[in-house]
């Protein structure tokens, strides 16, 4: 009992003595335009907490140190309104008046286009975690890095999953049928084209192919088609709000569709506000806590989900959207690039992030030329009596898939 007692006061001493030094440390400033208002909003709150949380805790482990220095991040944040024009101007105005020289990027892929070009004229780096668009990725920018994976892999392992259930019945996988309803956005038409390579890969055939309504408020129309060609996949991408409207309007209009994927499920709080209209659905995700990846900071992707929790008890009922950990995975890139960069010119910060081969609790980050993280895949998860459950890829599968839906 004395053993216990003294490795606790240890450990107590070991914290209270880095929170100390961090509390001395000299100040790193980021700038971000991020969606606190609008309809990105829900999103825009969910990456705010996500690079706070990130803040706290490394400065709580010491801060980032180099050069017989230590340093805590602070961020000048403004509201973009979900408006593109308007983050653009903003990110003008962090580097012209705010003088900032590092960026974290917006939430969506929206603005996270309309932001870049700004960055990239002034030579700041950026790290972004909301924007997953491949069509950022292509343009050459040099000042652009993104933790997450792209937009057209986010429902892969959808289309792959509904061929294998195809097979499993005695049919095959051309025989699959599938649906599509997505924003009229870059990351949802990227998700639109991804699906569209894969289904035309296994010979499936798009039965409905329809842009959801710009207001993201209501799908009837595409519904009562999805009634009449019977798909065996659906596909809805529309970020909170479209996933939102989608499971409202599956359980309202008795959608038995066998397989219906969707993005965004965490971030809408489908489970909570729907409860078990939600069931058998299947979710895109960046990240889970499931998952079996760790770092010196933030511990194992468990650990992370308990102590953002903890730090934030408004998430205490339902699960830590993806958005929040990769938004926390983008700041300790910062820290890791300031360390070997060893300096705060943003030119040398900008060669380690390119650099970067982290392990982390969201999983591996290590960047391509173009800027986009290649070391991560995406998971898909099965809302399973409530609990969000990963179901494929097979190797990182937790539970076996419930098919057809309500069975």
């Amino acid at each position: 009992m004395k053993l216990k007692t003294m490795t606790l006061a240890l450990g107590a001493l070991m914290a209270s003595t880095a929170m100390a030094a961090a509390a001395d440390c000299e100040s790193i400033t980021l700038g971000s335009a991020i969606s606190l208002t609008g309809k990105y909003a829900t999103n825009g709150v969910h990456a705010k907490n996500g690079y706070e949380f990130a803040i706290k805790k490394i400065s709580e482990a010491g801060g980032v140190q180099f050069g017989g220095k230590c340093y805590n991040f602070n961020v000048i944040y403004y509201d973009d309104e979900s408006k593109g024009d308007r983050g653009a101007t903003l990110a003008e105005r962090l580097i012209n008046q705010d003088k900032v020289q590092y960026m974290l990027g917006p939430y969506s892929s929206g603005l996270t286009k309309a932001i870049a070009p700004v960055t990239e004229k002034y030579g700041i780096p950026m790290v972004e975690a909301e924007g997953a668009s491949r069509s950022l990725f292509n343009k050459g920018y040099k000042y652009l890095f993104a933790v997450l994976s792209t937009s057209e892999q986010y429902l892969a392992s959808a289309v792959a999953l509904a061929g294998e259930k195809a097979v499993e019945s005695g049919k095959t996988a051309a025989d699959v049928k599938v649906a599509i309803a997505v924003e009229n956005d870059p990351f949802s038409l990227d998700i639109r084209a991804g699906v569209m390579e894969d289904a035309a890969k296994l010979g499936m055939k798009i039965v409905i192919d329809e842009k959801l309504p710009r207001d993201l408020s209501d799908m009837t129309a595409i519904l009562t088609k999805v009634k009449l060609v019977k798909p065996d996949l659906l596909v809805v991408s529309g970020h909170s709000k479209g996933a939102a409207t989608a499971v409202r309007q599956i359980g309202e209009q008795k959608i038995s569709t066998p397989m219906i994927a969707l993005t965004h499920c965490e971030a809408a709080d489908v489970t909570g506000n729907f409860g078990a209209a939600a069931n058998d659905i299947l979710c895109a995700t960046q990240w889970s806590e499931t998952l079996s990846y760790e770092d010196p900071i933030f511990g194992t992707a468990a650990n992370y989900e308990i102590e953002f929790k903890a730090a934030y008890p408004e998430y205490a009922s339902k699960k830590v959207p993806y958005q929040t950990a990769q938004a926390t995975a983008a700041v300790y890139v910062f820290k890791d690039a300031f360390e070997r960069a060893a300096s705060l010119d943003k030119e040398a910060v900008r060669d380690a992030i390119a650099a970067t081969d982290l392990k982390t609790f969201y999983g591996g980050i290590k960047f391509s030329e173009a800027g986009n993280n290649i070391a991560k895949p995406m998971v898909l998860r099965q809302i399973q009596d409530g609990a969000y459950n990963v179901v494929a890829p097979s190797a990182f599968a937790s539970h076996k898939t419930n098919w057809p839906r309500g069975n």
